[in-house]
């Protein structure tokens, strides 16, 4: 079993004025910064149980969930949590069993590509919007705003997710039709998002311990867009420009996550957008210590140790390919070492754990 020794020798001073000073490009930093855009919930809890993180903390307590969040995320570098203002939208989809090691109770959920629940102007008419005034509070955000160390911060997120709704809202299949002979209709979906995700946002932004937005909205696959460029300008980033230019105008970075080559639409994310950094890095795509000498020096970069890589690979394999990130990314700011999408249960875990562990040991 690995010594990890990072994790269980080293004092972890949490400092979320630093994360936000590094997201910033304002310098080379004072040591490595951590950001995930979420542990699935079974390796939070297998991280808490393996660690005994939850050891002093009531199961009774019914903000034992919360308790335990912050605790893993301690654990594993973060200095923050992820919390915000969301709203839920009906879909069409599937579920199957889950084959993953840790695998989830309730099996895996699949979209429908074929269909939604939005395919037609009658459908758009009965289907059961949300009413934006009447959202509320998120119960996680307040209690984190009251409740959360000093030394750690909330990035607002859960909100934004245009390319990702459209299609899920319409049917993927359908969303392609519909932007050759309906463009009212997706026009008029897009319209509806963003009227729900600026009351999401403006309620998020209303706590002063959320300090960075995180919006996340998959746009494209392995080679491209999902939909074309100027489409995607059209119906997506038209309202991550809105959104962006709230979270600015109240002093927030906004980062964003989306899977996918974006290099059609790159520099419109970063000169009209204005995103403040970009998540989400494949290496069958792009590999972030590459793009650290393009793009990188115009937006923070965050992730981009390769979820396949962290799969299949050893131990030490995954200890130098940390090293050689951090070598060709630490220098400057603007670089968060993470996974290149998210930590899903399907990572061994002793391989998460060592990534994390190589960057605590990273001087």
């Amino acid at each position: 079993m690995p010594e990890f020794r990072g994790l269980l020798c080293r004092p972890r001073a949490t400092n979320h004025q630093g994360l936000i000073d590094n997201l910033l490009r304002r310098g080379t930093p004072d040591r490595v910064y951590f950001m995930e855009l979420f542990h699935d919930g079974e390796v939070r809890d297998a991280i808490a149980q393996r660690f005994d993180l939850t050891g002093p903390f009531d199961p009774n307590d019914p903000a034992f969930e919360r308790r335990k969040t912050i605790a893993v995320n301690r654990f594993c570098g973060w200095d923050y949590v992820v919390a915000g203002v969301s709203v839920s939208f009906q879909h069409h989809g599937a579920r199957v069993d889950d084959t993953a090691a840790m695998a989830r109770a309730g099996g895996r959920r699949y979209q429908d590509e074929h269909t939604g629940p939005i395919m037609s102007w009658d459908d758009f008419e009965r289907y059961p919007w949300p009413d934006p005034a009447a959202l509320e509070l998120s119960a996680d955000l307040e209690w984190f705003q009251e409740n959360l160390p000093d030394d750690m911060c909330i990035l607002g997120g859960l909100t934004g997710h245009f390319a990702e709704e459209l299609a899920w809202l319409m049917g993927y299949e359908t969303l392609c039709f519909a932007l050759y002979d309906q463009r009212d209709l997706v026009a008029a979906v897009a319209d509806k998002l963003l009227a729900t995700y600026r009351v999401c946002l403006e309620r998020t932004l209303e706590f002063d311990r959320v300090k960075a937005v995180w919006s996340s909205d998959d746009m494209g696959f392995k080679t491209g867009l999902l939909i074309s460029p100027d489409d995607t300008r059209q119906f997506v980033l038209a309202g991550h420009k809105a959104l962006a230019d709230m979270a600015h105008a109240a002093h927030r970075p906004y980062l964003l996550h989306s899977c996918g080559n974006l290099g059609d639409i790159i520099d419109d994310l970063i000169d009209e957008v204005a995103i403040d950094a970009k998540h989400s890095f494949e290496d069958t795509i792009e590999d972030v210590r590459e793009v650290k000498r393009t793009y990188g020096r115009r937006v923070a970069l965050i992730g981009g140790i390769d979820v396949d890589f962290l799969c299949r690979s050893d131990e030490q394999a995954i200890r130098r390919r940390v090293r050689d990130t951090l070598d060709k990314c630490q220098s400057g700011g603007g670089y968060c070492l993470g996974t290149g999408n998210s930590v899903a249960n399907f990572i061994p875990l002793d391989n998460y754990l060592a990534m994390v562990d190589e960057g605590m040991l990273y001087s």
